[in-house]
């Protein structure tokens, strides 16, 4: 495994594909690199963290050794994109539980919201290397 951080996310999500492309778009250095909670290298990253029961709901962030979820991931991730996005991370002052339980609640909306795919999202080729644990 390379050196930059792992983002698992639901692959048939069309918010979390989108939320994907935002972040590549927002990463042109390519710290970041994805993986669906689908995929066989997110269940061992997630076995390896001790978070087996984690939901296909729950954003992952894989960074220098450390796990992440839900809006700590989130914020993580803001943290290190470029551009006005990262001072989204001054909501690391509002308590975990109340941004968890807000995260929750869309996550738990998100294909209301936003629709599913049937499967996974095929990566274009512009994209692919920032994909890790699929067959592309």
């Amino acid at each position: 495994m390379d050196n930059r951080y792992i983002v698992i996310f639901d692959g048939v999500c069309n918010f979390c594909n989108g939320a994907v492309n935002f972040i590549i778009k927002r990463d042109p250095e390519g710290i970041f690199a994805f993986t669906p909670m689908q995929s066989e290298l997110a269940q061992e990253l997630t076995q390896r963290f001790n978070m087996p029961d984690v939901g296909m709901d729950t954003l992952v962030l894989i960074k220098a050794g450390k796990c992440y979820v839900l809006s700590e991931a989130a914020l993580e991730i803001a943290k290190e994109l470029k551009g006005p996005w990262r001072l989204c991370y001054a909501f690391k002052v509002v308590p975990r539980p109340i941004r968890d339980a807000a995260y929750k609640l869309f996550a738990r909306n998100r294909y209301t919201l936003f629709g599913k795919k049937e499967a996974c999202m095929v990566p274009t080729v512009e994209v692919k290397s920032r994909f890790v644990g699929i067959d592309t």
